[in-house]
C-alpha cells in the first residue's frame, strides 16, 4: 500500500494504537494538540512540527522573516489549543546549497521575534544540510490544568476565534503572484497566511475559567478539525453556515468565502465546545478575541452544515493533507 493511498489519520491512527502502550507520569499521549506529561507542580505540554520547502512554503513567496515566525508560532498554537503556556523551544533546521546569508539572518530575526512575544526560550536543537530547507521546531510549554479534544457533550456549543478561511485565501492570492505591499485589500489574507498568530492569551483565559468541555486549532480546516473533536468526544457536530466568521477582506476576492471558512486550512485560531450553562463564563472574552458560535454539538456521529432554511447536509471532510499535498 502507498503512502498516499493510505493518509494521514489512518496513519495517525497507526501509530497511536501501536505506541498506546502506558508508561509512568505519561497523562496524555498520541491523538491531541500535544502530550501531556505529569510534573511536579503542572502539566508539561510538548509539541512538534515541521514546515518543508516546497510542500508548506516557496523561498520565492514566503519572506525569510514570516517564516521564521511561522515556524515557531504554529507550534506555540498546539500549546494554546492545550490551555497552556509556551516556555521553551528546540529547533531542528536543514539548509540548502543557495541560500544566502540575508535569508538565514531573515529566518532567524524572525524566530527570535516570536519567540520574545511568546516568552519563549530556544534552549538548543540541531542544523544540518538536506536538498529542501526543513524546519522542525520542538516548543516545551506547562499548564495547570489542560484542555483535551476528548471532553465534548451533546448540546455544547461550538466557537471558534477570528475569521475562517483568510490563510487559505491569502495562500491562493499568493499562487496568483500577489505580495505584500502591492494591494492593501490582499494584505490582510496575505499575512493571515504568512504570519499566522497563535491565540494563546484566549487559551490560557478558557484554562483559567475552566469554560471550555473541549479544545483543538484550526490548522487543518474546519471540517477536519471538527471532525477531530467529535471523533475524541464521541459526538456529531452541527455547524450554521450563516454563522461562519468571514472577514471583509476575504468577502472582497472570494465568491464563495464559504468553502474555504469549511474547508480551507492553516488559520491557527481555536475551536471549542461549550456547555449551554457555562457560557457566560466567555462572555467577557467574546469581543477581544472576536469569538462567534457558529454551531453545536450533537448526537451521533459526523459534521452537518446547517443553512439559513434550516436544510441540513452532511459536510464532505477537506483540509490540509500532508500526505496528498
Amino acid at each position: 500500500m502507498k503512502l498516499r493511498s493510505l493518509g494521514e489519520r489512518e496513519l495517525v491512527s497507526s501509530i497511536r494504537e501501536e505506541f498506546s502502550a502506558k508508561t509512568k507520569n505519561l497523562v496524555l499521549g498520541i491523538g491531541d494538540d500535544t502530550a501531556v506529561i505529569r510534573g511536579p507542580k503542572a502539566s508539561c505540554l510538548l509539541t512538534t512540527d515541521l514546515l518543508i520547502e516546497d510542500l508548506h512554503f516557496t523561498v520565492s513567496s514566503h519572506p525569510p522573516r514570516y517564516l521564521g515566525r511561522k515556524s515557531l508560532n504554529v507550534n506555540l498554537s498546539d500549546i494554546a489549543a492545550m490551555g497552556g503556556r509556551p516556555r521553551f523551544a528546540l529547533l531542528g533546521l536543514a539548509l540548502r546549497k543557495g541560500l544566502g546569508k540575508a535569508w538565514v539572518r531573515g529566518f532567524f530575526a524572525g524566530l527570535k521575534a516570536a519567540a520574545m512575544e511568546a516568552g519563549v526560550t530556544l534552549v538548543g536543537g540541531d542544523i544540518s544540510a538536506a536538498k529542501r530547507i526543513v524546519v522542525s521546531i520542538t516548543v516545551i510549554g506547562e499548564a495547570a490544568s489542560f484542555i483535551r479534544r476528548s471532553g465534548a457533550r451533546p448540546g455544547d456549543l461550538i466557537f471558534v476565534s477570528g475569521y475562517l478561511g483568510d490563510a487559505a485565501a491569502g495562500l491562493r492570492l499568493l499562487r496568483e503572484g500577489y505580495r505584500l505591499g502591492q494591494d492593501k485589500r490582499a494584505d490582510h489574507l496575505l499575512r493571515a497566511f504568512l504570519d499566522p498568530a497563535p491565540q494563546i492569551a484566549l487559551g490560557r483565559a478558557l484554562s483559567r475559567r475552566r469554560a471550555a468541555n473541549a479544545m483543538i486549532d484550526t490548522s487543518d480546516g474546519l471540517s477536519v478539525d471538527l471532525l477531530h473533536l467529535c471523533e475524541e468526544s464521541g459526538t456529531g457536530a452541527e455547524i450554521d453556515l450563516e454563522r461562519l466568521p468571514l472577514s471583509p477582506a476575504i468577502r472582497t476576492f472570494e465568491k464563495k468565502p464559504e468553502r474555504l471558512a469549511l474547508q480551507g486550512g492553516e488559520d491557527y485560531q481555536l475551536l471549542f465546545a461549550v456547555s449551554r450553562g457555562k457560557a457566560s463564563k466567555i462572555a467577557g472574552l467574546t469581543k477581544r478575541f472576536r469569538l462567534q458560535q457558529i454551531g453545536r454539538m450533537t448526537r451521533g456521529k459526523g459534521v452537518q452544515v446547517v443553512n439559513e432554511r434550516g436544510k441540513k447536509r452532511a459536510l464532505a471532510v477537506k483540509g490540509y493533507e500532508h500526505l496528498l499535498e
